[in-house]
């Protein structure tokens, strides 16, 4: 096929570009191809993890929900697995939550007081708060008040309440009465007359006495 003298002068200068331009054209191409590659294999690889963190979280909230030593059993193999292999995803966290809270209904109060510190370690924003509180409450239950206590500092602000009310408990048990009187004045304050654990503070404040 014969090109006009236009036609061949583009021809020619295409065949001039590609030879300075095309390698590198092209291994361009090859990594943004081997980079979209990765990052769809990194999208299955999570979806992957998350679906199997899901079954053994499921797992794990059936066997809270039986009875025995059997179950006790499993409630520690699922979370023995869940941390170990999906630590950080968001069924790891909450199973944690999960676990602490059945075991310290089995009365297994250092089972509980391990989940939940491996819980506050790894700083979870969302559920740091609520493993905080619960964890003072197995301290509280074990009489280690310091270890509590420590547990309730700097709380965010929907926690302000809770908090006081946790602390308050932890002062009582120590014969601090004063210290618990402040703090539970501070959790009626800060929890508001609608809040439905305002009149389990107040009953506490009357039982504290003048």
């Amino acid at each position: 096929m014969a090109y006009d003298i236009d036609e061949q002068e583009q021809l020619d200068q295409l065949r001039a570009w590609w030879a300075k331009y095309g390698t590198a054209v092209l291994t361009v191409l090859v990594v943004a191809m081997a980079a979209l590659g990765g990052w769809r294999g990194w999208q299955w690889y999570e979806t992957s993890k998350s679906v199997q963190a899901r079954g053994y979280f499921e797992a794990l909230e059936e066997a809270g929900r039986q009875q025995g030593d059997e179950s006790i059993a499993r409630i520690n193999a699922a979370m023995q697995t869940l941390r170990s292999e999906f630590a950080a995803t968001d069924y790891a966290a909450r199973g944690a939550l999960v676990a602490a809270s059945a075991l310290a209904s089995r009365n297994d109060l250092q089972a509980a007081r391990s989940q939940l510190e491996w819980l506050v370690q790894t700083k979870n924003l969302t559920l740091l708060p609520v493993a905080k509180l619960r964890l003072a409450g197995i301290l509280l239950e074990q009489k280690d008040f310091d270890a509590a206590l420590l547990q309730l500092t700097d709380p965010p602000t929907p926690f302000v309440g809770l908090y006081a009310d946790r602390r308050g408990d932890i002062l009582a048990a120590q014969g601090k009465g004063a210290a618990a009187r402040e703090a539970w004045t501070q959790a009626v304050e800060a929890l508001g007359v609608a809040h439905p654990l305002t009149p389990v503070v107040k009953l506490k404040l009357d039982a504290l006495g003048a």
